[in-house]
């Protein structure tokens, strides 16, 4: 029998508030920044964010589409997001975070780099996620982070945003199914 956990809306709402908490300790709200969510994880991630760091006066957001630079295209279908990329500025000499809702082995936020380098040369980039969960594959690591979690080999994080009701967010661990050989 598949096991589940779930946190609720009150730990991401905490969680939400270390991250907002943690950029506004870095970067000022007068800089050039830029907050990028990566489809389709960060996407209302990156709304909430920029509003928990200035209500009034949000920094620019948008969203990054990896579809073209998964690494695992050869393997399945382009599987184009639901959103396009959209870059409401000249990304050159901005500081850019890139903004997802789970980080786990590093592909989609290289995936997220190599989108956002076709755009230009920003003069940093960082990234927050909602969830670090470990195991990494590539070299990469979150800037900021609202929770760090250790779900097992077989386990999946499942986060749900809700846009209209905040009220029905969770993020939920479950049992994951059983990989299909990729030999066939």
């Amino acid at each position: 029998m598949a096991k589940t956990k779930t946190l609720g809306p009150g730990d991401i709402r905490a969680a939400l508030d270390r991250l907002a908490t943690a950029i506004s300790a870095r970067h000022k709200p007068s800089e050039k920044l830029l907050l990028l969510g990566i489809a389709n994880g960060g996407i209302e991630l990156v709304r909430r964010l920029a509003l928990s760091l200035s209500p009034d006066s949000p920094p620019r957001t948008g969203t990054v589409d990896i579809s073209f630079h998964r690494d695992d295209i050869g393997r399945h279908p382009i599987p184009k997001e639901f959103a396009p990329t959209h870059i409401p500025t000249d990304v050159n000499g901005a500081t850019v975070i890139l903004v997802d809702d789970v980080l786990f082995s590093g592909r989609t936020a290289k995936a997220a780099l190599d989108e956002l380098f076709d755009h230009g040369r920003p003069a940093s980039v960082e990234l927050a996620v909602l969830i670090d969960r470990g195991g990494r594959r590539l070299p990469i690591a979150a800037d900021y982070a609202g929770l760090i979690l250790a779900p097992g080999a077989n386990e999946k994080i499942v986060v749900h945003l809700d846009r209209a009701d905040p009220k029905k967010d969770a993020i939920r661990i479950e049992t994951a199914a059983p990989k299909q050989n990729a030999a066939l």
